[in-house]
This record gives structure tokens, C-alpha cells and sequence, in this order.
């Protein structure tokens, strides 16, 4: 094996990126990068029926979106490309021509109704599979099949041992001889399958470790028998070592399907999370840094990834933590980076227009870090500042937080809170607190949850904003009072 390391990531461009994907090219990414070694991006292309180019791009947005990098790939260049399989039918041809003369490889002409029929006949369960037949046909009998017009398939010899090798992350893993069926490599139309083109592109990249999905584990034994041939015929110059991550679930202890919205990693990227917070969760499916620690950098990840760290064991992936772990991260942003961050959010929600005002900018500045304190992804930001930019003609409070707030024993209180702003010699924070808190608690006696939870949906619409006094000083004296007054019943529209 050669001593630096090669690891690669390899996705079909097939459909959204979904997170269990995600999370396999990060620990690919992780290792690579912990070991001073290469990451190989390579895309496999070879199903037309299924395969997109809108797929593709998709892969590179989330890619590039994340900051998982790659020192080969389609664009990225390198040695051993071309990086797309579609691109590479010819290499695949070439091999299976070798394969074939070295005898590793065997036509076969044998329909499933035919492997069926013969293990019906031994008393065998037809689902076991074929079963062989066509390993020892002679010529004679190849000619013959032909001549029906048959084509053949073009089928692996797997050897007469046990297959066994030592997982990177289950440990030691074997498959008796005979349990594996000889597998097709080629289809009768000549088209390569998975089971010749990975391995081919794994041998000539020189991948040196290959960290995949479970659901690939079956696979492995007759990939472990292809590598073998290729070192007969001098196409590979060693096996890679194997890691097979567990599956990632979803709820009810589900595998978490691709076709499941709460895997579309777009979604997690529309809502607001950050590339640091969700990179610290999807590390967790299956791996930790620590036992008590659940949040850590980028950087540490990569400083402490060790693939013998990861369990064997399904993750689950649970949208609260992954929320919370996220909101660490927000809170860790640097000051004017969660402003520009939270920028295209505001103008999704129609808050900010597509090039905003310095007057708007500030605004958004000034309330920033107390929206920065509450927020667990991004998204959330709009809805708490949609009182501070919404025109005057279009703002109302929140139906829900109306009826429960504004009924008319709330009267009271607005009319006090009026009655005591409306007084104040200067509008800033500390005097619109104390204003409130002397007519309301002292005042009208009320417990401050009663006393200002109409205030506050007045004000911000909201039940849940930011902090109420810093708000109105934001809002302006003749804002904030117009509000109280329209929340008066009789006036409210």
C-alpha cells in the first residue's frame, strides 16, 4: 500500500444531496484531511436512465455550500482522471477484455427463469441466486447459445475461500466460500456495473481507503475477489482497507431515506443552519469527539478524526439536537459575520430589498446581537425583526398573539403604558423600562409576565421578540406609541 493516504468520495448524481450522503463524504473529507493525505471526488455516471446533470450541480452547491474540499475531481483535475465514469467506458472495455483472456472473467448465458428452474429441480430456494452453471461451458456450448441469439454476460470467477478482511470500523468480517454467487460485471449489451467500475477506479486511483454506507457491506466480498484479479492481470497494486459507517435513522427508528424530506440537506440550509453547526452534527452520526462534549470546530474535527472512533452502531438523526448544536455555533459568529449572514434571509422574508440602504443596514446592526442570542438557525431571524421593517400600514400583530394578549381587559394596561410614555423627556431603553415597570407593576399591581406580554404584541406583533424596551427605543417614540394606540380595542383593524 502506498503510504500516503487516498480516500474518495464517489456519488451517483441522482436526485437532492441528502444527509447520509453528506455525512459520509465528511468523514471521507475528515480522514483524508486528519492524515495529511487526498480526498479523490469522483462522480459515477454510468446509469443514463437515472444520472442528471441537475443532480450533479446539486452535489457541487453542497459540496462547495459546506467547504468540503477535494484535491481531484471533474474540475479539479489530477492524474488519474477522467473523473466522471461516463467518460472512462473505454478503460472499463479494456479491462474486462484482460479479464476475460486471464479467465478471471466467463461469459455466462443463463436467463433467470433457467437459474430458477435448476435450483427448483435440486430442491434449492430459487432465491439463492445463480448458481454457477456457466463457469465450465465449452466452447461447443458457447457456440450454441449463440446461435439462439443469445448474448452473454460477462461474469466474475469468485474464488473457492473464504473472503475476509478487517473493517475499519466492525472489525474483523467474513463470508464462507460459496456464499457469494458469481457476480456480473458486465451487462449482455456490454454496459459496465458498479461491481467492475468502483473497483477499477479505486485500483487505478490508488485509493487506499474506502469509507462507505453499510448498505454496501454486502458488496465488499466480491469486490475483495475483483481487486485480487486485477493484481493477477497487473491492474491493482493492492486491496484498500474498508470502513462501512453506520446508517443514519430517521424517525421511528427508520433508515433514513433519501426520499424523506428531513434528509433533503437543502432544507437545513434554507431554514439557516450554518456550515459549522451542521458539519458538527452530521459528525455526530456515528462519531464523537469526546464522551461529554458535543460541539467543537471544524478544525477540531479534523484535528481529532479517527476512523476507529467510529461506531458500528445506526445514528439517529434528531432534528432538535441538531438545532441546538447549530444555535451554539450561531452565538459563536462573530458580530458583523452574523449581520451578513442573516442579510439573505431578510430579503427572502421581503424585509430588506436586493441592495439595502445604509439606513436599513444599521438598523439591523443595532438589533443584531440581541436577535444573535435567540436564534438556533438563521431563518428564525426574520420573524422576530419583521416589526422593525415592515411599513406602518402593513404591520399587525400575529392573530394568536392577538386574541390571547389583546382582548379587552388589556385595556388597562395600554392605556398606562400610554399615558406613562407619552411623559418620558427622552425615548431610550432605560427610561421606556422604568416608565413601563412603574405604571404596570407598581401601578396596576400586575405581575411583569401580565403586564407586558400585551405591550410586547403590540409593539412586535410577537409573543416571542426581542428584548421590549431596546425594540421600542429602536422603533422611535411616534412608532411605538401609534402602536400601542391601534392596539386599543375599537381601534385595532
Amino acid at each position: 500500500m502506498t503510504e500516503t493516504v487516498r480516500a474518495r468520495f464517489c456519488p451517483s448524481p441522482t436526485g437532492t444531496p441528502h444527509v447520509g450522503l453528506i455525512r459520509t463524504a465528511l468523514f471521507n473529507w475528515a480522514f483524508a484531511r486528519h492524515h495529511g493525505g487526498s480526498l479523490v471526488f469522483r462522480i459515477e455516471d454510468t446509469d443514463a436512465a437515472r444520472d442528471s446533470e441537475e443532480s450533479y450541480q446539486q452535489l457541487l452547491e453542497a459540496l462547495r455550500w459546506l467547504g468540503l474540499d477535494w484535491d481531484e475531481g471533474p474540475d479539479a483535475g489530477g492524474e488519474y482522471g477522467p473523473y466522471r465514469q461516463s467518460e472512462r467506458r473505454d478503460i472499463y472495455a479494456d479491462i474486462a477484455r484482460r479479464l476475460l483472456e486471464a479467465g478471471e472473467l466467463y461469459e455466462a448465458f443463463s436467463t433467470n427463469e433457467e437459474v430458477a428452474e435448476r435450483r427448483k429441480a435440486k430442491g434449492q430456494d430459487p432465491q439463492l441466486g445463480y448458481d454457477n452453471f456457466d463457469r465450465d461451458l465449452t466452447e461447443e456450448q458457447r457456440a450454441a447459445y449463440r446461435a439462439e441469439g443469445r448474448a452473454p454476460v460477462l461474469r466474475l470467477r469468485m474464488p473457492d475461500e473464504d473472503l475476509a478482511w478487517n473493517d475499519l470500523v466492525r472489525g474483523d468480517i467474513s463470508f464462507p466460500a460459496g456464499s457469494i454467487p458469481d457476480p456480473v460485471l458486465v451487462r449482455a449489451n456490454g454496459d459496465p456495473l458498479y461491481t467492475l467500475t468502483n473497483p477499477v477506479d479505486d485500483a487505478l486511483m490508488r485509493i487506499t481507503h474506502v469509507l462507505r454506507g453499510e448498505d454496501l457491506l454486502p458488496s465488499t466480498p466480491r469486490q475483495i475477489a475483483l481487486y485480487r484479479a486485477l493484481e493477477r492481470i497487473g491492474v491493482a497494486e493492492f486491496t484498500p482497507r474498508f470502513g462501512h459507517l453506520p446508517y443514519v435513522m430517521g424517525e421511528g427508528n427508520r433508515k433514513l431515506s433519501k426520499r424523506d424530506p428531513q434528509s433533503n440537506l437543502f432544507n437545513y440550509r434554507d431554514r439557516g443552519f450554518i456550515r459549522e453547526g451542521l458539519l458538527n452534527y452530521l459528525a455526530l452520526l456515528g462519531w464523537s469527539i469526546a464522551d461529554d462534549r458535543d460541539t467543537f470546530t471544524v478544525d477540531e474535527l479534523v484535528q481529532a478524526f479517527e476512523i476507529s472512533k467510529v461506531s458500528a452502531n445506526p445514528a439517529r438523526f434528531d432534528v432538535k439536537k441538531a438545532e441546538a448544536i447549530n444555535g451554539v455555533h450561531v452565538r459563536a459568529l462573530d458580530a458583523e459575520d452574523f449581520v451578513q449572514r442573516v442579510v439573505p434571509y431578510l430579503q427572502a422574508a421581503g424585509l430588506l430589498p436586493a441592495e439595502p440602504s445604509e439606513e436599513q443596514l444599521a438598523k439591523w446592526r443595532t438589533i443584531a446581537p440581541l436577535v444573535q442570542e435567540r436564534v438556533t438557525v438563521l431563518g428564525d431571524a426574520a420573524p422576530l425583526v419583521r416589526f422593525l421593517f415592515v411599513p406602518e400600514e402593513e404591520f399587525a400583530p400575529e392573530e394568536d398573539a392577538a386574541a390571547k394578549n389583546l382582548k379587552p381587559d388589556a385595556e388597562p394596561v395600554l392605556r398606562a403604558s400610554i399615558e406613562a410614555l407619552e411623559a418620558l423627556p427622552s425615548w431610550e431603553t432605560a427610561a421606556i423600562e422604568q416608565a413601563l415597570k412603574d405604571a404596570l407593576v407598581e401601578g396596576l399591581g400586575l405581575k411583569p409576565r401580565k403586564a407586558f406580554a400585551p405591550v410586547r404584541v403590540a409593539i412586535t406583533g410577537r409573543t416571542v421578540s426581542p428584548p421590549l424596551y431596546e425594540s421600542m427605543e429602536l422603533l422611535g417614540r411616534e412608532v411605538s406609541l401609534g402602536r400601542l394606540r391601534n392596539a386599543l380595542p375599537g381601534n385595532a383593524e
